[in-house]
């Protein structure tokens, strides 16, 4: 599904990534831990096509972004920052996302299911953010796409749109998608993580299931596994 090869970039004298490999194989839900400042935003943005390595090669179903941008077209994307042209109302900006995808789509079923139908005439710039949240939510998985890719996804939910986003995520694993998640909420991680990659200072340290992460490090739970992988790199 993903395959990374010798990725690099740096950011003025900053090196984000530091020659990392990482193959993903299609199915299952793989989240991309690490500090701020780790590189995984500019992991996944590279993914994307979003940003331009300086070296390395990067291919996303068989097709290299480099050169064949239409892969894109296969990935539902929740960018972290749900940052929408805010004289828009919520209607109009789905309408919108609707006409420029030209897709099948299952916008109504998300807007019952994050009960957004109240604000649906509402202007975007008058939203609260966790409304907003769920708009973004609505745009990332109204699609179908074999690939998603969620950037902090749980930002600004309530309980219950919480609950909604765990079960849509299962929902779509089901179905044999590939799901990539950033998050720094690690409970919402161990609940639905297939397998955990752990990214410092632009390099993997762990790439494995939640149980070989805890074997690992001899913790019993993922805030405490982590905290020692982070440890355990500062003292290597």
């Amino acid at each position: 599904m993903i395959q990374v090869n010798n990725l690099h970039k740096k950011f003025g004298k900053n090196l984000v990534l530091d020659n990392l490999d990482l193959n993903i194989d299609g199915g299952g839900i793989f989240a991309i831990l690490g500090p701020n400042g780790s590189g995984k935003t500019t992991l996944i943005k590279s993914v994307l096509g979003m940003v331009v390595m300086d070296k390395g090669q990067i291919a996303v179903m068989g097709n290299s972004v480099k050169t064949n941008w239409k892969y894109r077209k296969e990935i539902n994307y929740l960018p972290q920052i749900a940052n929408f042209p805010g004289n828009l109302r919520v209607r109009e900006l789905i309408k919108m996302i609707q006409d420029l995808r030209q897709k099948p789509n299952q916008a109504e079923t998300l807007i019952n299911l994050f009960k957004l139908e109240p604000f649906m005439d509402k202007r975007l710039a008058t939203l609260s953010g966790g409304t907003k949240q769920k708009v973004n939510i609505v745009l990332a998985f109204m699609f179908d796409s074999p690939l998603l890719i969620l950037d902090e996804p749980t930002t600004g939910l309530d309980p219950s749109a919480l609950i909604s986003l765990k079960e849509l995520i299962q929902k779509e694993k089901a179905q044999g998608k590939t799901i990539l998640v950033t998050s720094h909420i690690l409970r919402f991680v161990e609940e639905v993580a297939d397998e955990i990659v752990y990214l410092l200072e632009g390099k993997i340290y762990f790439k494995g299931t939640m149980d070989q992460l805890k074997t690992r490090t001899n913790q019993t739970d993922i805030e405490h596994a982590i905290a020692a992988i982070a440890t355990e790199q500062e003292h290597a």
